[in-house]
């Protein structure tokens, strides 16, 4: 069983969010439903497919660094700051897998690195095409929504 969503809302995406200064209604509801789709909120964190709650590759985690973080050693500096001190130098790709906030600072990146057009924080369609293009092209919109109920609406109705 993975994480509560509400759990990961408030005290993992929205912090990391407000502490990267990009917070909005709509990147925090993107990010839960790919951790969603990507994890089922933690419920698999290390698979072949890649490590931790996004299931970000190893070679996405370079490209990122080497492309985007390394032109901007001020982000750079910030994402660095939620990474473990020694961890990191050891084995920087496990922090996705042990570090929340960390993997969702580089998942949050990945997608702002597309430079695409936020829609409403209600449009889940239109943010499963989101996370199609950045985390899954070959999957459907419809698998965000589907991960979305499953993940999320289901674990509301709940509580």
């Amino acid at each position: 069983m993975g994480i509560a969503a509400c759990d990961l809302s408030q005290h993992v995406i929205r912090p990391t969010l407000l502490y990267l200064e990009r917070h909005s209604a709509t990147a925090e509801a993107l990010l839960l439903g790919a951790a969603a789709c990507q994890s089922a909120l933690g419920s698999a964190l290390d698979t072949p497919q890649g490590h931790g709650l996004y299931r970000i590759s190893e070679q996405r985690h370079q490209i990122l660094w080497d492309r985007h973080l390394a032109l901007d050693p001020e982000l750079a500096s910030r994402v660095r700051g939620l990474a473990s001190q020694h961890a990191f130098l050891e084995a920087p790709h496990l922090e996705l897998t042990v570090n929340l906030r960390y993997a969702t600072a580089i998942a949050w990146l990945l997608i702002e690195r597309e430079n695409l057009e936020l829609p409403a924080a209600d449009d889940l369609l239109a943010m499963g095409q989101i996370w199609c293009k950045v985390f899954q092209p070959q999957a459907r919109q419809h698998d965000f929504l589907d991960a979305w109920q499953r993940c999320i609406e289901t674990a509301s109705q709940v509580a």
